[in-house]
């Protein structure tokens, strides 16, 4: 058996879905130019993206001058957005974003812009390659280091946190296959690291120490061994419910249904024939006809905000994109907890009106003033579709396309003097671009 692959029609429109799911949707054209690779082609090219190139003017405050991610207040945030907006490695960047959720790690414990950002570089380098290198190579960097009391467990005081969350969020599942007594003795494995504490520094030095390991003999997960922390990433590994832990979760964030039971163990049996390779996994999901035929998710405040920028041709131009990304209910470098955003909050009575300040901001220098020149004889479905083509012509559905012209029919209607006549048709453009952003449609992908 082999995973089911999509054989409908690959238009600009399922293209524009693949573009969401696996990226920050597309610019005005690339929808249709990635139609035109078909979607072996489409998907390849995702998966092994060319040399990375931002394309665009350089990030900059409200001053016009260079962000300064390291150290001003949510300029960190910026730094990635920018990033999110201006790649041509779409799939590599949200990839970073969905591993910087799957080993979620908050500045507001870690404290440091700088280690966040080190962390984000290494979701960024291995976002397409192994997992279990990425295990790795997480389990001792110094933002989880810090944020998990990994520099905090040592044989003379074990601490849980690290080696309850590997197993709990990270590899295998909230009680699946492990105990109390597992978490204890996954402690004392992941115990010998450490850093100096240095003015005005801070933490730094972050290594292994053999003097504060302690280098007994353990049982984890049913076998016995002097493990290091190395064994304790290997051993969930090879735990039998690793794979469809993995599966499972990894699927979640780009089919919002459950696999189906035969393509869940098809696909786990490739994640473990590959040696945990990710690409190969996420490629055939991305093929997948339920990517294409099925429900519509959610956009994630981070895509949608980068997504309506990338859109409008802009750059990062002013520093508040940090607090009403945190209106949005996604502040980059700052999840909620240790389990990640719950994306079940993207859209409620409160991030609602995060997205809608979003749009505000977004278009608010490209309104159109009432004393400017314009149609004035403009017709209600004219101004929809030029709305509509304000935001590079997205995919609208016909319900909602007809909720937008009766809008503009009722505007028209409304406008009975000879001064209204004048200042309607352009406040009614204004007020259309923002419905169109906020509809359904683009709230969704």
């Amino acid at each position: 058996m082999s995973v089911s692959v999509y054989r409908g029609k690959f238009g600009a429109e399922q293209a524009e879905r693949l573009l969401w799911r696996a990226g920050f949707g597309p610019r005005p054209g690339e929808a249709a130019a990635l139609a035109a690779q078909g979607l072996i082609g489409a998907t390849g090219s995702l998966v092994r993206p060319p040399k990375e190139k931002l394309t665009g003017p350089a990030p900059v405050d409200g001053d016009g001058q260079p962000i300064a991610p390291y150290d001003a207040w949510g300029h960190d945030g910026l730094w990635w957005l920018d990033r999110m907006v201006r790649s041509n490695r779409p799939l590599v960047e949200r990839m970073t974003l969905l591993w910087h959720d799957w080993f979620a790690t908050s500045n507001g414990e870690v404290g440091s812009q700088r280690l966040m950002l080190r962390q984000n570089r290494l979701f960024r380098r291995l976002a397409l390659g192994s997992f279990r290198n990425l295990l790795l190579e997480v389990t001792r960097d110094p933002a989880m280091l810090i944020f998990l009391s990994g520099i905090e467990n040592t044989k003379f005081a074990p601490n849980e946190n690290y080696g309850r969350e590997l197993m709990e969020l990270f590899t295998l599942g909230a009680g699946r296959g492990y105990t109390e007594r597992d978490v204890r003795e996954q402690a004392r494995a992941l115990t010998g690291f450490r850093a100096d504490y240095r003015e005005p520094l801070g933490l730094v030095r972050f290594r292994f120490d053999r003097r504060l390991h302690d280098g007994g003999t353990k049982k984890i997960l049913g076998k016995r061994g002097s493990f290091t922390w190395r064994d304790s990433c290997q051993l969930c590994l090879e735990h039998r419910n690793h794979p469809e832990f993995f599966i499972t979760k990894l699927w979640s964030y780009f089919i919002p249904v459950a696999p189906p039971r035969a393509t869940k163990a098809e696909l786990e049996r490739l994640y473990v024939a590959r040696n945990y390779q990710v690409r190969p996994v996420l490629l055939a999901i991305l093929r997948h006809p339920l990517l294409y035929e099925g429900p519509r998710m959610v956009k994630p405040p981070a895509v949608y905000l980068a997504g309506m920028l990338r859109a409008l041709g802009k750059g990062i131009d002013r520093e508040s994109w940090s607090w009403v990304s945190g209106l949005m209910g996604q502040q980059l470098f700052y999840p909620p907890n240790v389990a990640g955003w719950d994306d079940k909050r993207w859209l409620d009575t409160s991030t609602w009106r995060g997205r809608w300040i979003a749009v505000t901001q977004a278009t608010e220098r490209q309104r159109i003033e009432t004393n400017a020149p314009y149609d004035t004889a403009e017709d209600p479905v004219a101004a929809v579709d030029k709305a509509i083509a304000f935001w590079g012509a997205p995919t609208i559905s016909p319900q909602t396309r007809d909720a937008l012209i009766a809008f503009s029919q009722r505007v028209a209607n409304g406008a009975t003097t000879k001064s209204k006549k004048r200042s309607y048709p352009i406040l009614r453009q204004n007020a259309l671009r923002t419905l169109v952003a906020t509809c359904p449609d683009l709230q969704t992908c």
